[in-house]
């Protein structure tokens, strides 16, 4: 049997974490289980932690994660686009109640003032807030629109005020079934960057994949459902450096004998000896693609139509856009 140990690296992506834990062994991780597929053009990987041990090997909460991946949405392409949009909705609407008179609260977390962290505000900002329109609208609209509330909190440094604190101040005046927390992730894959969208049931951990845990929001913290939907907008500069030599590795190992070494060496020690010698160097340096802010834009756009459509399923779209 393979032997797993536990996640030493930071990403906030569970594909990722299980890829490498699972390494190269021919075992799944144990406690987790992984099923993939393809929803038109969108990559669809479903990642249950299902216990104890699958939760400290994959340092995650117990629970699913969903990734839905479109390495070509970088390219603007308008069918992606709309592909995406329809998976995100059903995947979303399977995580929201049916019941429309369930009132929802979408938290917008990240910096509005740094681009790559700006998606969670960006996102709100588009959405249809409509929790104070109850007594505004037509009777016939009104039994057909579910109270939805909307906040971007900002961050500690610009605040003062941990996020978690006035997520449960506004929970307990507001009450709403179910809190949507939309935020930017940090991945190790260049792929990923703004090509892949996670959904979580388990809450959010803002920072976390650079390094910079804030307290969490999951159901123990705040009292209601947290449902976490994320996109990656930076990668860590070590991971890229990682992956650089892993290609370099691929490429040349039969014609040199240097990198026939460094392949023999495997993965593992092979990511040691980047640490080793660019570790102080990179630190946690993170990158971001240049056209970041058109692309944020574009992922706003998607995670917030996306929303609107799965919060407000018996509203006619142009009662909304």
């Amino acid at each position: 049997m393979a032997e797993f140990r536990p996640i030493s690296v930071a990403t906030d992506m569970a594909i990722e974490a299980r890829d490498i834990v699972r390494g190269e062994a021919h075992e799944e991780v144990p406690g987790v289980r992984v099923d993939k597929q393809k929803d038109r053009h969108v990559d669809v990987t479903r990642v249950e932690v299902f216990n104890s041990q699958g939760a400290r090997l994959m340092g995650k909460p117990q629970g699913h994660y969903v990734t839905l991946d479109v390495p070509g949405f970088k390219d603007r392409e308008a069918g992606l686009r709309a592909d995406l949009v329809d998976v995100l909705t059903d995947e979303l609407k399977a995580l929201i109640p049916e019941d429309t008179r369930k009132s929802i609260l979408v938290v917008g977390l990240g910096n509005w003032n740094a681009t790559p962290d700006a998606l969670g505000p960006r996102v709100v900002e588009r959405l249809l807030v409509t929790r104070h329109l109850s007594e505004l609208v037509p009777p016939e609209i009104q039994e057909r629109m579910r109270p939805v509330a909307a906040v971007a909190p900002g961050v500690l440094g610009t605040t003062g005020i941990e996020t978690l604190d006035m997520i449960k101040g506004i929970v307990s005046e507001a009450h709403p079934d179910l809190v949507i927390a939309v935020d930017a992730l940090a991945a190790r894959s260049l792929d990923r960057l703004l090509g892949s969208v996670q959904i979580a049931d388990t809450g959010i951990h803002p920072g976390s994949g650079v390094g910079n845990k804030r307290q969490g929001l999951s159901h123990e913290s705040v009292g209601v459902p947290v449902t976490a939907i994320g996109v990656c907008t930076v990668v860590q500069a070590m991971s890229i450096a990682q992956e650089a030599l892993r290609l370099l590795v691929q490429q040349l190992a039969d014609d040199a004998k240097f990198y026939k070494i460094l392949e023999e060496m495997g993965e593992p020690n092979q990511n040691a000896l980047i640490e080793e010698v660019l570790g102080e160097r990179l630190g946690g340096l993170m990158v971001t693609p240049k056209e970041i802010d058109l692309l944020i834009n574009d992922m706003a756009d998607v995670l917030a139509e996306s929303l609107n459509r799965a919060l407000q399923p018996q509203l006619d779209r142009s009662e909304w856009a």
